[in-house]
């Protein structure tokens, strides 16, 4: 079994959501922890937990993020962290469970390799980028607000993007 431990400083997690249905509005998740193991150092049969602090979410706006904070959207006093397990990964697929405010849906993640080796400290390291899309809904974020036209201010589908890089533990 092998460990595998996150690097923070050179990963990040994003999200994009579509505002008055004419250009996405992205949003970055600065606080997130990922657990990994696998069967061995070629990262198969991988088991993957990432957890999310949603107080830490910044879209570059301050009010918007503390209405997305607030009880319209992630209810952070109440709901601090948003959770990922996995279930399978094959082929490029990662599937899971995603948890959001207390309700948990299966999610299919795209997962591309993008390679691997040691770093000058001798350290080996596997990158990734992870990208998938949910329907806010279906986890009781449901807020929004019908426009002149009649769309909507919001958009119901999440679009999510992780760039993530892995150290194998001493």
């Amino acid at each position: 079994m092998t460990k595998w431990n996150f690097d923070p400083s050179h990963s990040e997690v994003t999200f994009k959501v579509k505002h008055m249905m004419i250009a996405n509005v992205t949003g970055t998740i600065s606080k997130v922890y990922v657990d990994a193991t696998s069967e061995d150092d070629q990262f198969s049969n991988p088991k993957i937990s990432f957890s999310a602090d949603m107080k830490s979410i910044t879209t570059g706006d301050e009010k918007r993020d503390g209405h997305l904070q607030s009880a319209d959207f992630f209810d952070t006093e109440k709901f601090g962290e948003m959770n990922f397990v996995s279930q399978s990964y094959s082929n490029g697929k990662l599937i899971g469970d995603l948890t959001i405010k207390d309700v948990t849906k299966s999610i299919e993640l795209n997962v591309e390799e993008g390679g691997s080796g040691k770093d000058p400290w001798g350290n080996f390291r596997l990158g990734f980028t992870v990208s998938g899309k949910f329907n806010r809904k279906d986890y009781g974020l449901e807020w929004n607000a019908v426009l002149e036209t009649g769309g909507l201010l919001v958009s119901d589908e999440v679009k999510i993007n992780g760039e993530i890089q892995l150290v194998k533990a001493a």
